[in-house]
C-alpha cells in the first residue's frame, strides 16, 4: 500500500448506495468519488471515482434507480469494494475528510463495507460535515440545507446525485458559503445569531464530532482557514447559539402534570385559509397557547403518511404508548372543552386524542404529527434530534439529525417500534371531511 508523504490534503468524498426495501436490509456502496482539495488555496488537486458491483446484484431495487440512475447493468462489470478498498484507504487515511451528511450516513457506510470484507478501515485526521456546519453557520436562509437546495441558492445547477459531481458540488458550496460570511464579517453587516456560533477576526470552519466512537481522535478540530481582513472593532456575538443551545427546550413546553386543568380554555381566532371550519381554534393554558412535553414516550408504531391534510398532502405520524394516566387526563380535558366549543350544529365525527381499541383498554395509544410546512406544503419543519444511548444518556447533548423537506425514507430507521423519543407538542384543532379532533404536532422530537 503507497501513501503520500503529505496528508494535509481536505479528502472531500460521497456515496451512492442501495436503498434498502425492507427492515434489516443492508446497503450497498454503488459509487465511490472523491476529491482532493489543496487547504491552503482551495482548489481540487486530484479526483478518483468508480463504481461498485454488490455482491449481491438483487440489491439494487427500482427506489435506488429512482435515486441515483444506477442500474445493475451500469455495474455489472464494474469492480468490487474489494477491488478499490486498497485505493480508497489511501485516499483517506490520515487526511481530514469533508462532505455533506458523512458524519450520519457515508461515514457509516464506508466503515460497514470495510467489516463486511474483513478489512481495518482508514481512519480521519477529522471531518468536516458541511450539512451540520453550514446549517449552524449559515443559517436557514437556503432553505432545509439539504445539497440541492444549496446549490440551487447559488445558481450551481440540479443535483445529479453521482458521486464524483456531487463531492465537487459540495466543494462549491463551501467556497460560496465561506465568501458570503467573509463578506459578511469585512462589510460589519449586523446578522442573525444562528449564523455563527462565534465571530472573530478569522473563520475557521470546523467540526469536533468523531464520526464513532472508536475515531482515533476523538473530539479533535480541524480548521480550514479562510482569509478574513482583520477588524479590531470586531466582538464576540455573545448571543451567538450552538447547537445544544439551540435545542433547549423552552418553559413554554408544560408537562402534563404542571398543566392545571382548570386552567385551559379555548378561543377562536380570524378565519383560516388553512382551517376548514368558521374559525381557527387555538386551546390555552392561562391564556397562553398550550404546548406540552411528554418524555421517554415509548414508539408503539413507527412512521405513517395514510393520513392527509387538506390539501391532499400526506401527513407523517407515529404512534406512541400513553405512558402516564396525567397525560391522558389532560388530554381527555382538552378533548372535551374543545368538542363543547365547535359548532353546535357540525356533523363531523369526534376522533379522541387518546386511542383505547377493544381488547386492549388498559393499552392507551397516542398519535404524534410531525408538522407540516406551511405554503407549498412540500415538506415537514419539526426539528428531529438524536440522543445516544449510553450509560451516560442523560448527559449526552442531543444532536440535530435534520429539519424541513427530509425524506421519510431517511427517518424511517429512526422511528422504529419499541424506541423512545421525547415529544414537543402543539395542539391543533381541526373539523375536516366530517371528521374532528385535535392533532398533537410535534415542533421538536428527541429519539432515544
Amino acid at each position: 500500500m503507497v501513501f503520500s508523504v503529505d496528508r494535509s490534503e481536505i479528502a472531500f468524498f460521497d456515496l451512492e448506495t442501495t436503498i434498502p426495501t425492507r427492515h434489516g436490509q443492508p446497503y450497498a456502496i454503488l459509487e465511490f468519488g472523491s476529491i482532493l482539495v489543496c487547504p491552503k488555496k482551495l482548489i481540487e488537486l486530484e479526483s478518483f471515482e468508480t463504481l461498485v458491483r454488490p455482491h449481491d446484484l438483487s440489491l439494487i431495487s427500482a427506489s435506488s434507480v429512482r435515486a441515483n440512475g444506477i442500474t445493475a447493468d451500469a455495474v455489472v462489470s464494474a469492480p468490487t469494494f474489494s477491488d478499490i478498498a486498497d485505493r480508497v484507504y489511501d485516499i483517506l487515511h490520515g487526511r481530514v475528510w469533508a462532505g455533506h451528511n458523512i458524519l450520519r450516513f457515508d461515514c457509516v457506510r464506508l466503515r460497514e463495507a470495510y467489516v463486511q470484507i474483513n478489512r481495518p478501515p482508514p481512519e480521519p485526521k477529522g471531518t468536516i460535515d458541511s450539512l451540520a456546519l453550514l446549517t449552524q453557520r449559515f443559517g436557514r436562509r437556503a432553505g432545509d440545507m439539504k445539497m440541492a437546495s444549496l446549490a440551487a441558492y447559488f445558481g450551481l445547477g440540479q443535483q445529479s446525485h453521482r458521486s464524483l459531481d456531487d463531492v465537487r458540488m459540495n466543494f462549491e458550496v463551501v467556497k460560496h458559503c465561506a465568501t458570503v460570511l467573509f463578506l459578511v464579517i469585512s462589510h460589519g453587516i449586523k446578522t442573525s445569531p444562528f449564523l455563527f456560533l462565534s465571530l472573530s477576526p478569522s473563520i475557521q470552519i470546523h467540526s469536533n464530532i468523531p464520526i464513532t466512537q472508536e475515531s482515533a481522535n476523538p473530539g479533535e478540530d480541524i480548521p480550514i482557514p479562510i482569509p478574513i481582513p482583520s477588524n479590531e472593532a470586531m466582538v464576540e456575538d455573545s448571543s451567538s447559539t450552538t447547537q445544544s443551545d439551540a435545542f433547549t427546550p423552552q418553559t413554554e413546553f408544560l408537562p402534563s402534570n404542571e398543566v392545571s386543568m382548570a386552567s385551559i380554555t379555548v378561543s377562536s381566532s380570524s378565519v383560516s385559509p388553512y382551517f376548514h371550519g368558521s374559525h381557527k381554534i387555538q386551546i390555552l393554558h392561562r391564556d397562553i397557547p398550550l404546548q406540552i412535553r411528554c418524555d421517554s414516550m415509548r414508539i408503539r408504531f413507527g412512521l405513517s403518511t395514510k393520513y392527509l391534510d387538506h390539501a391532499g398532502r400526506p401527513r407523517l405520524s407515529f404512534v406512541v404508548d400513553a405512558n402516564s394516566s396525567n397525560l391522558c387526563d389532560l388530554l381527555n380535558a382538552c378533548d372535551n372543552i374543545t368538542k363543547r366549543f365547535m359548532d353546535s350544529d357540525s356533523n363531523s365525527e369526534w376522533r379522541p386524542l387518546v386511542s383505547r381499541k377493544p381488547g386492549f383498554y388498559d393499552s392507551p395509544t397516542i398519535r404524534f404529527h410531525l408538522r407540516t410546512e406551511d405554503g407549498d406544503g412540500s415538506g415537514w419543519t419539526t426539528e428531529i434530534y438524536k440522543k445516544e444511548s449510553s450509560s451516560l444518556s442523560s448527559l449526552s447533548i442531543p444532536q440535530l439529525v435534520t429539519s424541513s423537506r427530509y425524506d421519510v425514507a431517511e427517518l424511517d430507521w429512526l422511528f422504529r417500534p419499541g424506541g423512545f423519543v421525547d415529544a414537543y407538542l402543539c395542539l391543533d384543532p381541526y373539523n375536516y371531511q366530517q371528521n374532528a379532533g385535535i392533532r398533537l404536532v410535534a415542533k421538536k422530537l428527541v429519539v432515544h
